[in-house]
């Protein structure tokens, strides 16, 4: 846990400007929630140059900031990276540049802390790679969701690499298995997706004209007795996206327990499915510093090979 007995004085290197202070304090004040990294900052706590700053101030090179003395109680400590997890997280980095790395995210890992959740992917990170001033998602997984997951080593890759997500300049593919017979002319759906919240904070998405335009193109890879293997190309990136659009075609996702039906979890428990069947296979990025095209692919994970297996030897019967 890392706490701060004194008050600490640290400037700002020219590679850590433009960065966010509740992000950069996080970084520095490794196990301090956000909660109270925001709270320290409006109390006046914290101070760049002397002055107090908002907790949306952008770092600048020179900067003097005034990092307070931090006790945490246990139960506000963001919790410490177990040795299962490091070696988890360190293995699962398949391919790094100089200001990007992309993890093969395992499921079951939220990508941020928060919301009954001690401590996210990229928290994790960080507390790993001490090495590195700077980490950020570019875009996120959903938490039982594996696979390719994008991040920057810098504050200019960040700002590049989100302005191509802007642009639809990534492509990204998923591997899902699906309930029933998806019909192989079906390539493509389009419906408005709505957030709301379905009880006790958790956060669903439904179908609704009023919602956000989301498309989502669908390919057929594989076809089973009772289930088919899809690739999925989500056009725009609205949280659960592919898993809605799956279900309002009439294909929940197996293994999928927010937006699955009686069918689909049947046709799970039959083929041994104890996880979300969605994986990220593969992301296409430009390279920030020179623009280049980068392919990173993550192996579908062993749990999954393992229920594609049972379902050709069930299609072969």
């Amino acid at each position: 846990m890392a706490e701060g007995r004194e008050v600490q004085w640290v400037e700002i290197a020219p590679e850590q400007a433009g960065q966010r202070i509740d992000n950069f304090l996080i970084t520095r004040l490794k196990g301090a929630p956000r909660a109270l990294i925001y709270r320290i900052v409006r109390k006046g706590e914290v101070r760049v140059n002397k002055k107090r700053i908002k907790v949306d101030y952008r770092l600048q090179a020179g900067d003097l900031v005034r990092v307070p003395p931090l006790r945490l109680a246990p139960k506000e400590a963001v919790k410490e990276v177990s040795d299962n997890l490091r070696d988890l997280l360190v293995g699962s980095v398949i391919m790094e540049g100089p200001d990007w790395m992309v993890i093969n995210k395992p499921s079951g890992l939220a990508v941020h802390g928060g919301s009954g959740v001690k401590i996210g992917l990229i928290e994790a990170l960080r507390q790993v790679r001490d090495d590195l001033t700077f980490l950020e998602l570019v875009h996120r997984l959903d938490r039982d969701t594996s696979g390719c997951l994008l991040l920057a080593k810098s504050r200019e890759a960040l700002l590049t690499l989100n302005e191509a997500l802007k642009k639809h300049a990534m492509d990204k593919r998923y591997l899902a298995l699906v309930e029933g017979r998806w019909p192989t002319r079906k390539t493509y759906v389009s419906a408005r997706l709505d957030r709301y919240d379905a009880g006790n904070g958790e956060r669903r998405v439904r179908v609704d004209p009023q919602g956000k335009v989301s498309r989502t193109h669908f390919n057929v890879v594989e076809t089973f007795e009772n289930a088919t293997l899809i690739e999925a190309e989500p056009v725009t990136g609205r949280t659960h996206q592919i898993r809605v659009h799956a279900a309002h075609a009439g294909h929940a996702l197996l293994g999928d327990d927010k937006y699955g039906t009686r069918e689909s979890q049947r046709v799970s428990t039959r083929l041994g499915v104890d996880r979300l069947f969605l994986h990220a296979r593969a992301l296409t990025f430009p390279e920030p510093t020179n623009g280049r095209p980068v392919t990173v692919k993550a192996p579908l994970p062993e749990a999954l090979e393992t229920v594609l297996g049972a379902a050709r030897g069930r299609h072969g019967q």
